[in-house]
């Protein structure tokens, strides 16, 4: 039997994206909340101040639609430097890292419907102008964008083409004389629709030249409120979020100076994808912001509720929901920012103005910021539905918290590419990738297949207070690997049409990322502290990676029964079984562990 340590860093060069599956990565090469400088958690508090101090006490305002409350609160926000994050100093921005704005997008999550217009505007309203504007419309603009003198706003989705974005409707043409571009359309759902001064709005439009010429590509322009031919459509009235604006934008023989053309004709698609890259990680932070927000407010109503004689928060089914709410949490914490760092890692030493190395690079974690999406905005769902479970009766009464917190929560698994296009992509983006030699993958999998063949082999003991979780981690990755391969012996180049394996691939892999993110994260935290607050941290990592297997282990069932028949079907789940066994942790003592620690705090506080 052999003895493995946990390893220890041996370089801080970058890490290729989608490289977790078939890398084993150390405590120290992963960012967590633990690293946060002091300019972090100052930045860290002074949002959540402005949060708890001057959006909380105006959300009943906010609820009502009153957008000029709406407007003032991100001009207040602009005045503390919140919407200047990633805008270029030159410009009068801040241009700081990417952990500091996905910061301010957790800290600033306290009232949804805000934090839907904050984000509008800082991240998917801001970021086409930083990377595609030119020195022209960068200098016009993004000073008024960073003060908070106008307000942005970001025009994709249509009535038929919302995921499917490539294939939209509305149209641009080019004036005979080069000077104008007339646009004809409708886009849907539009973020800051009722108030913004700017938008990005994409169009079809053709190509002038090249091989392409004549083809009809997807296209950014910006377009001014009061542009004539611009109209808005009705508020939409909305499940949550309500105290956001969501309308509908027209354009009938809308005409804009050429000089509008964000980027390049045909290349809209590039600036859309890339956005949602980030979007979609700062999407995951709010959840993690959201979720912290909803169980505080579960943890104060259990410890004052009574009931048969005392708390219910000393019941074991009350406690094992918050248990779960806090561990998600956690990990929520530890995937979000290894992600983002990660990003800040790729993106140090690139040349500020090199907007274009920067996509690129961005471009290359898209996975584990789909997986950030995905599993952020699923965590939150669980959170705020346990929360109103623990609220009982009165969680479904308007006047308590978690009412709005559950209606406001659901929007998030469809924001920024709905959750099942965002499993394609995980799955979709790393077979590219392991077809294309760029990720080992494909050797890995063989390599697996071999090793699985030739029988059981030899059990690694691994040290550490996650030894164990360790162990199943390294099996998880086998089995997710194990089952890739055979869906794609199966399917070849045709797995794409196969939704479902493609789906539950996806499952597998966001699991093993979150499981692994779990255990570096505590890890990191034991092998600098210890005491009650440590163990309840291995804890919390424990639970997870129980949960995270069980994941894998169905979904890889879903896999192998649909791609294997008859002795190849029995194979293939003796091989799972063989791979997925381990001994089930005592997961009642881990939650009422975590679940006492919590509420003795009184509040989440990790």
């Amino acid at each position: 039997m052999a003895t493995m340590t946990t390893p220890e860093p041996t370089t801080t060069a970058r890490i290729a994206g989608g490289s977790f599956l078939i890398s084993d990565p150390a405590p120290a090469d992963c960012f967590f909340p633990e690293d946060f400088t002091d300019e972090h958690k100052q930045i860290a508090e002074t949002t959540a101040n402005f949060a708890v101090n001057e959006i909380m006490p105006a959300s009943d305002s906010i609820e009502a639609k009153d957008f000029s409350v709406t407007k003032r609160l991100l001009k207040e926000a602009a005045e503390l430097g919140l919407t200047a994050i990633d805008i270029p100093e030159e410009y009068g921005g801040l241009e700081m890292d990417k952990a500091t704005s996905a910061i301010v997008a957790e800290n600033i999550s306290k009232q949804a419907s805000f934090s839907v217009a904050f984000s509008a505007h800082t991240g998917i309203g801001t970021l086409p102008l930083v990377w595609y504007g030119n020195a022209e419309q960068k200098k016009k603009y993004l000073p008024k964008i960073a003060s908070g003198e106008i307000v942005s706003a970001y025009a994709l989705s249509e009535s038929t083409s919302g995921s499917d974005a490539v294939n939209a409707k509305t149209k641009a043409v080019l004036s005979a004389d080069g000077k104008t571009y007339t646009l004809n359309g409708e886009k849907m759902w539009i973020s800051n629709a009722g108030f913004a001064d700017l938008f990005t709005v994409f169009a079809k439009c053709a190509i002038p030249d090249g091989p392409d010429a004549g083809k009809e590509k997807l296209t950014a322009f910006l377009i001014e409120r009061g542009t004539p031919g611009f109209t808005q459509g009705k508020e939409e009235h909305k499940l949550g979020i309500r105290g956001s604006s969501t309308c509908p934008l027209i354009l009938t023989d809308c005409v804009i100076p050429a000089g509008n053309l964000l980027g390049e004709v045909g290349k809209g698609h590039h600036i859309a994808f890339n956005i949602l890259n980030v979007g979609r990680y700062k999407l995951g932070n709010a959840a993690i912001g959201g979720a912290r927000m909803a169980l505080n407010n579960g943890i104060r109503y259990a410890i004052d509720r009574k009931a048969f004689g005392k708390s219910i928060s000393e019941f074991g089914l009350i406690q094992e929901k918050i248990a779960n709410c806090a561990a998600g949490i956690f990990v929520g914490g530890a995937v979000c920012y290894r992600t983002v760092g990660l990003i800040d890692k790729a993106l140090a030493g690139v040349d500020k103005n090199d907007t274009k190395e920067i996509q690129k690079r961005i471009e290359d974690y898209a996975v584990e910021c789909s997986i950030v999406k995905v599993w952020a905005s699923e965590m939150l769902d669980m959170v705020v539905d346990e929360t109103l479970q623990i609220f009982a009766g009165y969680g479904y009464v308007e006047e308590f918290p978690a009412e709005r917190a559950y209606r406001d929560a659901r929007i998030n698994r469809i924001f920024e590419g709905t959750n099942e296009i965002n499993r394609l992509i995980i799955t979709g983006w790393l077979m590219k990738s392991a077809m294309s030699g760029k990720l080992a993958l494909m050797p890995a999998i063989k390599k697996l297949m071999d090793e699985v063949m030739s029988g059981p082999s030899e059990k690694i003991e691994r040290e550490g207070p996650l030894g164990d979780e360790r162990n199943l981690l390294a099996n998880a990755k086998k089995v997710t690997l194990f089952v890739a391969g055979a869906a794609t012996q199966k399917y070849m180049t045709q797995i794409a049409d196969e939704q479902e394996v493609m789906g539950a691939i996806s499952d597998m892999i966001i699991e093993v990322f979150a499981m692994e993110s779990a255990i570096l994260r505590a890890e990191k935290i034991a092998a600098r502290q210890s005491g009650d607050a440590t163990d309840v941290y291995v804890a919390m990592a424990r639970i997870y990676a129980d949960k995270a297997m069980a994941v894998i282990e169905l979904a890889a069932r879903k896999v192998i029964a649909a791609v294997a028949e008859g002795d190849m079907l029995r194979t293939q789940l003796t091989i799972l079984r063989r791979l997925s066994k381990h001994d089930s942790a005592d997961t009642i003592k881990l939650r009422r562990q975590v679940a006492q620690y919590v509420l003795k705090a009184g509040k989440y506080s990790i």
